[in-house]
């Protein structure tokens, strides 16, 4: 299990309205997360190659099931969305990238024609109609559960993380969504509630499931 946090929140950086997209298979970003990537295909080392110099921003999204025979072409994405600001690049001897995605903004897509061999869309943000913060009684119930379930994954060290660390709600509640064993699926819908509350409340039930099925907890 991989679990980081940030110690502080994303800075303010302006999205691009146009953004690369990096459509993958298995991985969904999140807000206030950290995430490395490899980039060895020809599109995306131009698309990385691009967004360098460009805005410095790339759209991370998860590719919908189905993908395998469409792969090299066009195949459907979650519209759902993060976006990133590549905040370490290093350019391999090969020709091939590792970079760091700093999360900045859940948004949706809507994709652009291009000439480019890697996929763009308009970003579109969400309305900001919604507290940032949680009420404190689903904080307690989120770190509840949460310490009870990286316990018995005998992740103690990331346990007490989150009753030591003085975590803001959107670090805590989206290093938790990406960080957990969650499925892609399971983070996709994670990443798609309409706000912050909403998703620690999906989260404290997805442990809730993930406890019920432990064999510590069957009758």
């Amino acid at each position: 299990m991989s679990l980081e946090f940030s110690p502080t929140e994303s800075p303010t950086f302006p999205i691009p309205d146009i953004v690369p997209i990096f459509p993958l298979p298995s991985i969904v970003f999140f807000p206030e997360t950290y995430l490395p990537l490899h980039i060895f295909e020809p599109r995306y080392r131009e698309m990385v190659q691009d967004a360098s110099c460009q805005g410095h921003c790339i759209g991370m999204a998860l590719l919908q099931e189905g993908w395998e025979e469409q792969y090299y072409e066009h195949p459907p994405i979650h519209t759902m969305g993060c976006v990133g600001r590549i905040i370490s690049l290093h350019k391999l001897s090969d020709g091939c990238f590792n970079i760091v995605l700093q999360g900045l903004q859940r948004c949706t897509y809507v994709e652009q024609a291009t000439s480019t061999l890697y996929r763009k869309a308009k970003v579109v943000l969400p309305a900001q109609s919604h507290p940032a913060g949680l009420p404190v009684e689903v904080r307690i119930r989120l770190e509840t559960i949460a310490q009870e379930y990286l316990q018995y994954r005998k992740a103690t060290e990331l346990s007490q993380v989150i009753t030591t660390s003085q975590l803001t709600d959107p670090i805590l509640v989206n290093n938790l969504s990406a960080g957990l064993d969650f499925s892609p699926l399971e983070k996709q819908f994670l990443l798609e509630s309409e706000h912050l509350t909403q998703q620690a409340r999906r989260l404290i039930d997805l442990l809730r499931f993930k406890l019920a099925d432990l064999p510590l907890n069957q009758g």
